[in-house]
């Protein structure tokens, strides 16, 4: 699924799905970084991002993959 990963003026990390009309920040992440790992939303779905260079611009719009837990 298509998703937006954006950063908020304080600097948490949030995921937006058109599809749901759904924004929930970040609580947890697989790796230090966000690219190439998966990530926890606050309503508990988990995504799996793809591999991005570290430092790449925000916000940005990636095909992500939910998975089930």
């Amino acid at each position: 699924m298509k998703v937006m990963i954006r950063r908020n003026s304080a600097g948490a990390l949030s995921v937006y799905v058109p599809k749901k009309d759904l924004e929930e920040p970040v609580v947890a992440m697989e790796h230090p970084g966000i690219w190439g790992g998966s990530v926890t939303l606050a309503n508990g779905w988990k995504l799996e991002l793809p591999h991005m260079p570290d430092g790449t611009a925000l916000p940005i719009t990636v095909d992500a993959r939910k998975t089930g837990d």
